[in-house]
C-alpha cells in the first residue's frame, strides 16, 4: 500500500516538532544543571581580572578579535600571506574593514 506525499511531509513536520522540543527542553535542563559551574567560573574570572575567551592560541590577532589592531596580521611584511590557520576562519577586525564597503 503506498503512502500519500502529505503523510510522509506531515509526519516529517511532526518529527522535526518533537525534535526542536527536545532539543529546548534538554537546553533548559542542562542550563540548570550546569548553573552553579557558571557561577562558579564567573567568580574566578572575577577575581582574577580574566579578559574575554581566547578563540585561537597561534596568532595573538586571532584570539580576540576584539582586541585586536589592524596592522598586526601584516606584522611581518605588508603584502606577506596568513601562515595561520585561524587566519583563515575568524574575519578581519570590524575597524579593518570599515571604509572598504
Amino acid at each position: 500500500m503506498p503512502t500519500r506525499k502529505s503523510t510522509v511531509f506531515l509526519g516529517s513536520i511532526a518529527l522535526g516538532i518533537l525534535i526542536f522540543a527536545l532539543l529546548c527542553i534538554h537546553a533548559l535542563y542542562s542550563d540548570y544543571k550546569h548553573s552553579h559551574a557558571v557561577k562558579e567560573r564567573s567568580l574566578i574570572v572575577g577575581r582574577y581580572g580574566l579578559t574575554d575567551l581566547c578563540l585561537f592560541t597561534d596568532a595573538r590577532y586571532s584570539r580576540n578579535p576584539a582586541m585586536a589592531d589592524i596592522a598586526t596580521p601584516f606584522q611581518d611584511h605588508p603584502i606577506s600571506l596568513e601562515h595561520f590557520p585561524s587566519g583563515s576562519i575568524i574575519s578581519p577586525p570590524a575597524k579593518a574593514t570599515y571604509g572598504l564597503d
